[in-house]
């Protein structure tokens, strides 16, 4: 595991902390990250704890208000400050309790989630790689031609998991899984260019052109 300070891309953030990816550039915007949890400097980063604030803030939301939230982060920012040279896993061992009168919050929960996912999140970099001579450079499940992004896609698709099994029987649900992870951390850029190909076996059975009706004027 890394140090409390390893700074991830928003789209990686928002997969550890399980929120939307818009939820992690609000609480930037937003300023309910504090000062020394992100940096916008080559493109927006925050760091791994900031994870456990803003997966707190997004799922206490139901129970707490506003300024409930607010005042727990600020209490727990000062703490994480003080780890900041130590590893994720040791965080977990720490009192993660704030209290402010008779409202007493514990973030340990959201602690250890953090540093669960982010280890997903370094199995999921781990198994995938990306060789300008395979597959024109996409990136592939480590040791076959499987296509990290089309194994995702089955996922949020809802495909069975056997039925994923099936069709890449050079993969175990371990893998579907953690490809799965690293696709919504990496997601492609731009839509897929659009092809004059028809898909094998399809045939034409009618190239009739209608065309459009113009609007009266």
């Amino acid at each position: 595991m890394g140090s409390v300070t390893d700074m991830l891309k928003p789209s990686e953030a928002a997969v550890v902390a399980c929120v939307a990816l818009r939820d992690v550039n609000r609480v930037i915007d937003e300023h309910i990250l504090p000062e020394g949890f992100f940096s916008l400097d080559d493109g927006r980063r925050v760091t791994a704890t900031a994870c456990t604030l803003i997966a707190f803030y997004f799922d206490s939301a139901k129970h707490l208000t506003s300024e409930e939230r607010l005042f727990a982060i600020r209490e727990v920012a000062s703490r994480l400050h003080r780890f900041r040279t130590r590893a994720l896993a040791s965080l977990i061992e720490e009192d993660w309790t704030v209290r402010d009168e008779f409202l007493t919050i514990d973030l340990a929960p959201f602690v250890r989630r953090t540093k669960e996912r982010m280890e997903r999140l370094a199995a999921a970099r781990e198994i995938v790689v990306s060789d300008p001579d395979v597959l024109g450079g996409a990136p592939v499940v480590r040791g076959t031609r499987v296509p990290v992004h089309d194994v995702a896609a089955s996922v949020a698709a809802g495909l069975k998991m056997d039925r994923i099994l099936t069709a890449y029987p050079s993969l175990d649900s371990d893998k579907v899984e953690l490809a799965a992870i690293y696709a919504e951390a990496n997601p492609t850029r731009g839509r897929p260019k659009a092809s004059d190909e028809l898909p094998k076996g399809a045939a034409i059975v009618a190239d009739r052109r209608v065309p459009r009706s113009r609007k009266a004027g």
